[in-house]
């Protein structure tokens, strides 16, 4: 099966093996904890009560039905695009991720838990909450989370839900296992892993092609299938991108963040009315930044 990544076309098993399922440790968490140091994530199938995530999704699309998004005569559930599909804002719009059916499934108990038990404290999640809906012909380039919210703590994850049973070529989340470490992205996390995109109008992607990545600095992308009810998590430095949607529906996942309660919050996303980026932020050109860090 071939799919695209960014704007190249793969054959997806010969270059995008899968990630490995770390579900069968939730049981064993000093061995769990010690897989997410050293792949930088961990893919948790059924973490969270499948019946949350349809519910969710469920209000998520009528969300997107009423802003006439959604193509006419086809099942709300479906989430199929219309012609000519318009984007539906939703990132870090209360009223819709606020809804308490979907914070059901992006706070749920479940996943709270997972997180206290892995910092050995409580946990603390954003109030901000990166829901997407991804269309057509779109992906997301590759990058290090740490560039958009590297203000506070320093133990803060990422944990990416799908709203849907996502196949790859739908646009699942892919990730470069160990990059957060390896010796050949070390020069990435120095430079371009130390900035910041407010405070130094440096572009969030590193590149819109996430095997340039790879050519450059070693590894290789692996993705999967993912399922309603899947998360996958991974730190600061990881990093991911995404396959392309080449598909007639929407990409529905959301980027939640958690923290120990006791860490520093980035002030852009703590409390109740976070601010997020900087409205006037006007990122430089990337390959200027990039010639600056020799890269």
């Amino acid at each position: 099966m071939s799919v695209h990544f960014g704007h190249r076309e793969l054959d997806a098993a010969a270059s995008l093996p899968d990630l490995r399922d770390s579900s069968p440790l939730l049981s064993a968490l000093p061995a769990l904890c010690h897989r997410l140091l050293d792949d930088g994530y961990l893919l948790l199938r059924g973490l969270i009560r499948r019946e949350r995530v349809i519910r969710a999704r469920e209000i998520i699309l009528e969300h997107v039905a009423e802003r006439e998004a959604l193509a006419p005569g086809t099942p709300v559930l479906d989430g199929v695009m219309p012609a000519g599909a318009r984007a539906v804002a939703m990132m870090g719009r209360k009223g819709i991720a606020h809804h308490p059916d979907v914070l059901a499934a992006l706070e749920a108990p479940e996943l709270v838990a997972f997180w206290e038990a892995y910092f050995g404290e409580p946990a603390l999640t954003f109030d901000y909450k990166w829901l997407r809906a991804v269309g057509r012909e779109q992906f997301t380039g590759a990058h290090m989370d740490v560039v958009y919210m590297g203000q506070g703590s320093p133990r803060l994850h990422t944990t990416w839900i799908p709203l849907g049973d996502i196949p790859v070529e739908q646009g699942t989340l892919a990730i470069v296992p160990g990059s957060h470490r390896a010796p050949g992205y070390a020069r990435l996390r120095q430079t371009y892993g130390r900035s910041d995109v407010d405070r130094d109008n440096t572009p969030g992607w590193f590149t819109d092609d996430p095997l340039e990545i790879t050519e450059t600095f070693g590894g290789q992308w692996h993705t999967a299938d993912v399922a309603m009810g899947d998360v996958i998590v991974f730190g600061m430095h990881t990093v991911h991108a995404s396959t392309t949607n080449t598909t007639d529906r929407y990409r529905l996942s959301c980027d939640v963040r958690f923290q120990p309660a006791a860490d520093p919050v980035d002030p852009r996303w703590g409390g109740d009315n976070p601010t997020g980026h900087r409205a006037d932020a006007q990122p430089r050109p990337r390959d200027e930044v990039r010639a600056e860090w020799g890269l």
